[in-house]
This record gives C-alpha cells, structure tokens and sequence, in this order.
C-alpha cells in the first residue's frame, strides 16, 4: 500500500511515498543505512548493520520493510519484525531500523514511516512494540518519546575487543612456524 504526500520546502515540493520494500531497494537501503550507522556515532547499531540484515528481515516479514521515496529516490526507511512466544498469547513487534537521509531530516519523514509500521504491526496482530537504541542518541530517544514509547530500561552492553589476543596468536604462529624451518635446516 502506497502513502503519498507533497513534502514541503519553502517554494520547492517534493513528492514523499511511503511503500513496501522491494528487492531492488536492497542496495538503496543498505548504503542509506552504512552513512547512518557511522562507528563514531552509534557505535553498537555500527556492528550488527550490514546486507545480511536487511535480507534477512525482508525474507522474515516483507510486509514490515518499507521505504520513503521522495521523487523516486529512497530517501528513508523502517525494517520491522514480529516475534511469538510458545505458550503466551501475545505477539511482540520488533522496530529493528528506522533511518532518515539527514538532507530528509525534521520533515516529519520517520514519523510517517514509524506510523505506518505501527499500523502494521497492529494489523498483524502485535500487542506490545518494542525498540532500542543507543542510550546518548538523545534525538532518537526524544523521537520515539513523541511516538509514544516509554518506560525505557537501562540495559548494559558490553564489548571484548580480542584484536590484541588475535595479534598475539599470529605472532606466536610465525614465530612456531619460523621455528619449524629453522630445525628442519
């Protein structure tokens, strides 16, 4: 289903579609996403986004992926997914991504894509929404603050950086296999 509107910029209008992802937006998607998702500024969203995430969220639920074209350019998009439990009666929506080309910023293109979503998810049958981000993304939290969530949870995420274990290993396998040449000698 197909959402159209003008988006308006003083004197210039641009045309703002909201629809269901395709296959051939994948790639629009994904490098949409690698100039949001930047190491310096969302450093844990950074390390899960790459192109086996979109397909894999499209080949779950398509009809929760959806793009915001503004003349005929992806300019946004949302990828959603649902979860079940065994042996509960609810259903749980999943907001995974949402992601606004900054120059498409504050036109109130993400709500659009977030409301879409959400009727969606309740079309589906979804009765809690759930969603997390980076806890310094101020705008982020104060965007889906506007959008109704609340009752955030604190949630620590930890990181082992094994480079320096893994540099060691190398080291110590040259230096066995130089070991090895020079015995043989």
């Amino acid at each position: 289903m197909n959402m159209q509107e003008d988006l308006g910029k003083k004197k210039k209008h641009h045309n703002l579609t909201i629809r269901e992802m395709e296959i051939d937006d994948f790639p629009a998607v994904f490098h949409l996403g690698e100039k949001l998702f930047r190491a310096q500024r969302v450093p844990n969203l950074y390390r899960t986004w790459d192109e086996f995430e979109v397909i894999s969220l499209y080949q779950g639920d398509p009809e929760l992926c959806l793009v915001a074209e503004v003349d005929e350019r992806i300019v946004g998009f949302v990828l959603g997914s649902t979860i079940s439990k065994s042996h509960s009666a609810w259903k749980y929506g999943h907001l995974v991504w949402l992601g606004v080309e900054a120059a498409f910023q504050r036109k109130n293109i993400a709500t659009k894509l977030f409301n879409r979503l959400r009727d969606l998810m309740l079309e589906n049958g979804v009765r809690m929404l759930l969603v997390d981000t980076e806890a310094d993304d101020m705008a982020a939290l104060r965007f889906f603050q506007k959008v109704g969530f609340g009752n955030p949870e604190k949630h620590i995420y930890m990181t082992l950086n094994l480079a320096a274990q893994l540099g060691i290993k190398k080291n110590n396998a040259r230096e066995q296999t130089r070991r090895q040449h020079k015995n043989r000698a």
